[in-house]
């Protein structure tokens, strides 16, 4: 029995998930008085897309994106703690290294979740409802032992709900029926250490996707494999492989200050901005992009040209088993022309897909806010607008990209949002936030009112174009 169905006061804050983003925001709450929070993970241990954790490969954020330190780097839970811990400070002081490996990251957040006390693995979460009578969200949970079987079940109470579950690879539709089968090797990339061995032993591998995985996955199929018998096509529906956009006052647009400015927008233009974007989220690092042209450079210099194709402007229209071996049918989006590909491997570097909320919110679902294209509306502070029935607020990380931009899945912005979710959940400012974070003014107007105005003009223009059941719901 938990301690809040024996009586006693509901948590305060109740996470579901622990991705870096709700462990930033368990690492930001840690310690901050009076304050009772729980944050349930399904997996027995802390992972963060292990099949991707190709040696060195950076993140394209610097190591100030940690948990905590663009809000409170004096926190014990920065990354500059982490190193003081394992005795590495000098050794990461004399190697000047502004982005680290992936791994690395991986590692120190690893650290984080095994020391903060609030972290449950092996939680699953199963249904969440509100009770009335408590004041209070019912949290069923199954508890599992480490094979994931059920190994009991539990309930808890909390006032406000932080939910991180992350989000999930994706399968274009005319893929998924040969990923699903175990006879051939269609992957996605989220799962690639666990196949390249056999990925490097296949005659010719195909990878999909014009973003940052799909470029490191290509360098290092490509610098396993011997000169002349490469047999690597890259393909892309983008027009070009083209370097991400890291101008310093491009990079803006993942501030807070771009944030308030975009979710101040009305929904059509948010709908129409955010695609145009795709440079600023789907690019590739300008340094990746010369390593691979390096590559293939040196596998010249003995004369002729190394067996590699890299062909943008192209989708992969159908795909089915042929002999043992895998027929692509591509278009060319310019040329408006037709081929044919076969090839023994193809790994999907074609991104990720928000997971949905509705079966965890089901029984929440009539009193949810939702825009005209039936998508959950989230207020500036990070909460799903909900209507007055509801006395709690359900905040949210990296489902909201439609609301608040190219930031949402932004580790940069990481310890940011989960400030903001703990200054509205507790009334008060236990995380100072500065005022301003962009040279840029986004919007026209005095800029210390221009955001705000925009934001509350854009929040109530969304709900008043709700189209659930329910009672009328007030602008946030």
């Amino acid at each position: 029995m938990t301690r809040s169905e024996a009586g006693e006061e509901p948590l305060d804050l109740l996470g579901v998930g622990t991705g870096p983003f709700n462990l930033s925001l368990a690492a930001l709450a840690d310690g901050v008085p009076g304050l009772t929070a729980a944050f349930l993970e399904r997996a027995g241990a802390f992972r963060w897309h292990p099949g991707l954790l190709i040696e060195g490969a950076t993140l394209q954020v610097p190591f100030l994106a940690d948990l905590v330190s663009l809000v409170e780097p004096a926190s014990p839970w920065s990354f500059l703690s982490y190193l003081k811990a394992r005795g590495r400070l000098f050794p990461f002081y004399f190697a000047e290294r502004f982005h680290i490996d992936r791994a690395e990251y991986d590692a120190y957040c690893r650290w984080a979740s095994e020391s903060l006390p609030s972290l449950r693995f092996g939680h699953q979460v199963d249904t969440v409802r509100w009770d009335a009578g408590r004041g209070a969200f019912e949290v069923d949970f199954t508890r599992l032992d480490p094979d994931g079987g059920a190994d009991g079940v539990g309930r808890l109470f909390a006032r406000n709900l932080a939910l991180g579950i992350g989000t999930a690879p994706h399968v274009p539709e005319p893929l998924r029926p040969l990923a699903d089968d175990p006879g051939h090797l269609v992957l996605h990339s989220a799962d690639y250490l666990a196949h390249r061995e056999r990925l490097l032993t296949a005659r010719h591998v195909t990878v999909v996707g014009s973003g940052q995985s799909g470029a490191e996955v290509l360098l290092d199929l490509l610098r396993a494999r011997p000169a002349g018998a490469e047999g690597l096509t890259w393909l892309a529906r983008t027009p070009a492989f083209a370097p991400m956009e890291y101008s310093k006052l491009g990079l803006e647009q993942f501030t807070p200050d771009y944030t308030r400015y975009f979710h101040g927008l009305p929904e059509a233009t948010r709908d129409r901005v955010l695609p145009a974007q795709w440079q600023l989220y789907k690019g590739v690092s300008a340094e990746t992009l010369g390593d691979i042209h390096d590559e293939l450079y040196r596998r010249t210099l003995e004369g002729g040209w190394p067996d590699v194709a890299l062909t943008p402007g192209v989708e992969v229209t159908a795909a089915r088993a042929e002999g043992g071996r895998i027929a692509l049918s591509v278009t060319h989006a310019e040329q408006g022309t037709a081929a044919r590909l076969t090839t023994d491997a193809v790994v999907l570097a074609t991104g990720y897909r928000e997971r949905p909320l509705d079966g965890l919110l089901a029984p929440l679902r009539p009193h949810l806010g939702r825009d005209s294209a039936g998508r959950l509306l989230v207020d500036r502070q990070q909460r799903l607008v909900l209507d007055p029935a509801i006395g709690g607020s359900v905040f949210v990380q990296n489902v909201e990209r439609h609301t608040h931009g190219v930031g949402a899945p932004d580790l940069g912005l990481a310890a940011w949002r989960s400030a903001v979710i703990l200054n509205a959940l507790t009334g008060r400012e236990v995380c100072p936030l500065p005022e301003r974070t962009a040279f840029t003014t986004f919007g026209l107007g005095d800029r210390a009112t221009a955001a705000d105005e925009a934001s509350q003009d854009g929040a109530s223009a969304d709900i008043s174009r709700m189209t659930l059941p329910g009672p009328r719901l007030p602008a946030s």
